[in-house]
Order: structure tokens, then C-alpha cells, then sequence
């Protein structure tokens, strides 16, 4: 029973779910700091958000498995269906039953948003369906990275202020560029780990399409571009000056840049340290954003 639980849980990849919460922490603070917060509608966003990222890394575990990109040479974590803990048919059903659970935890704000939030929550699902579906996902055809930026970013942080004011000034879809790239630099960091992988499966990634240079040079973009996200809704919007200092944690990528451009093919494997410390630097910087914003209130 613990065993299966724990298989489960590996499954949903809880590390990757911060990725989903941190732009409707941010959209979240800064409803709050602007007076316009709606606590039931947050608190629903952050709940359908994470679920939606469960389903999709149900779905991903499942249609790996079965399109052949998952094999015995994975440097990632173990799949539950490619290991054989899981069964494929029950993976594929508990994706669908968690997009449910998410379509369930949006009702109400796909009623107190209206069409906007409607058409949000439809693209999510279909773009967390599409990830690695069919012969023309996604990932396969290399403009996955578009979509996360898009929906771990400017619409996620839209998306959560305006359902809770219902308006999105242009200052949230600004500030949701931040947590956009920063997602869009751990799947870098996967895509570069994975690069022999996925180029044998047929997944075009662009760093398959474009090489490993390509991938750690839109690492070091995607932080630069976050660095310089909170300044320009300062100067821009007059969004609160502490909120700047949420750029100093990026600094923190120095170390990971270097582990990038340095580790050897045949050493892939080692970079999981590096997607791991990525995703606590989008920790890092969206809980001081957010603290900035609440505290400045």
C-alpha cells in the first residue's frame, strides 16, 4: 500500500508543481497589495492550477511510456508506467480524472470570470493533453516552450488577478514575463539533460533543434529577463521599489550556468541538481515578489 502511494506521488512530480502555484502566488500578491483581493477565487486558482499540473505529468508519464521515449536510458526521474509500478491504463485514467477534478475546482471562477477564464481553463487542458499526445504534441514538435512561458506565465498571473478584481491591467501581464521564462529555463535545463534521449524518440525539442549552446544561452536570456522584470513594472507602473529586490536571488543561477555549459554528454545525468536548484530560484524569487507587493500594502 505505501509502496503504491509512493509511486503515485513520484508520479504526480511534485517537484514540478511550484511551477504552476508561483504565477498565481504572484497574481495572487498582487491583487492583494492593490486591494482587490477575492480569497475563495485564489484560493480555487491555486487549487485547479495544481491540478491541472498533476494531470498533465500523469498524462506525460503515460504517453511517454507508450510513444517509446521513456526507456532504460531516462537520466531523469523513473517514470511509473515505463518502470512497471503503474499501469498505463490506470495512469491514463487518473489523468482524466484529475483534469476533471480541475475543470471542477474552476467552475466557479469560470462563473465569476466569465468566457475569459472559460477559454483559460479549456487551452490549459488542452495544452497539458497536447504536451506529449500524439505524433504532433508539443514537445515533439518543439514549441513547448512557448506554451509554458504563456501559461506558467503572463496568463496565469493575468488570469489569477482578474479573477479576482475581474480587470488585467497591463502591469500583471507584464510581471507575469518573470515566473514565464523562469519555467521556460527548467525545461530548458530537462532539455538539455535530455537531448540524446529525446532526439531518439523524435522529440524535436529546440535545444534537439537548435543545440546545447542554444539551450544554455536561453537559460542565461530567460534570467536576464526576469532580473529585469520587476524594474521595468517599477519604472513602468510605479509597482512597489521593494519589489526589486527580487532579482538579487537570480544571482544564484551563476553557479548553474556554469554546471551547463561545462558538464560533459556523457555526464548528463548530473544536471538534475541543476533543474532542481532552477526551480527553487523561481521559489526564491516569486515568494520575495509576492512578500514585496503584500507588505507594501
Amino acid at each position: 500500500m505505501m509502496d503504491s502511494v509512493k509511486y503515485w506521488v513520484e508520479a504526480a512530480r511534485p517537484k514540478t508543481l511550484f511551477a504552476a502555484a508561483a504565477p498565481v502566488l504572484i497574481g495572487t500578491s498582487v491583487a492583494y497589495g492593490s486591494g482587490v483581493s477575492h480569497v475563495p477565487a485564489a484560493v480555487l486558482a491555486l487549487t485547479s492550477a495544481v491540478l491541472i499540473q498533476i494531470g498533465t505529468n500523469f498524462f506525460n508519464d503515460y504517453a511517454d511510456a507508450g510513444s517509446g521515449v521513456d526507456t532504460s536510458e531516462r537520466k531523469g526521474p523513473k517514470r511509473g508506467v515505463h518502470s512497471g509500478h503503474i499501469e498505463a491504463s490506470a495512469m491514463k485514467n487518473a489523468a482524466i480524472l484529475t483534469f476533471f477534478l480541475a475543470v471542477l475546482a474552476g467552475t466557479y471562477l469560470m462563473w465569476r470570470g466569465g468566457w475569459p477564464i472559460i477559454l483559460i481553463g479549456i487551452s490549459s487542458i488542452v495544452f497539458g493533453f497536447f504536451y506529449t499526445a500524439s505524433t504532433y504534441s508539443l514537445s515533439r514538435l518543439g514549441i513547448a516552450d512557448a506554451f509554458v512561458f504563456l501559461f506558467f506565465g503572463p496568463v496565469a498571473v493575468a488570469g489569477t488577478y482578474y479573477v479576482q478584481s475581474l480587470t488585467w491591467p497591463s502591469l500583471v501581464w507584464l510581471i507575469g514575463v518573470a515566473p514565464g521564462v523562469l519555467s521556460v529555463a527548467i525545461l530548458l535545463v530537462n532539455n538539455i539533460r535530455d537531448i540524446e534521449e529525446d532526439r531518439a524518440g523524435g522529440k524535436h525539442t529546440m535545444v534537439v533543434r537548435f543545440g546545447r549552446s542554444f539551450g544554455v544561452r536561453a537559460y542565461i536570456g530567460c534570467m536576464i529577463v526576469a532580473a529585469v522584470v520587476p524594474a521595468a513594472a517599477v519604472m513602468l507602473f510605479e509597482a512597489p521599489v521593494t519589489t526589486m529586490i527580487s532579482s538579487v536571488v537570480l544571482l544564484g543561477a551563476l553557479p548553474q550556468i556554469h554546471t551547463l555549459r561545462t558538464t560533459s554528454v556523457e555526464k548528463l545525468a548530473n544536471l538534475n541538481p541543476v533543474l532542481a536548484s532552477t526551480a527553487r530560484l523561481l521559489f526564491y524569487f516569486s515568494g520575495l515578489y509576492g512578500l514585496a507587493w503584500v507588505l507594501a500594502a
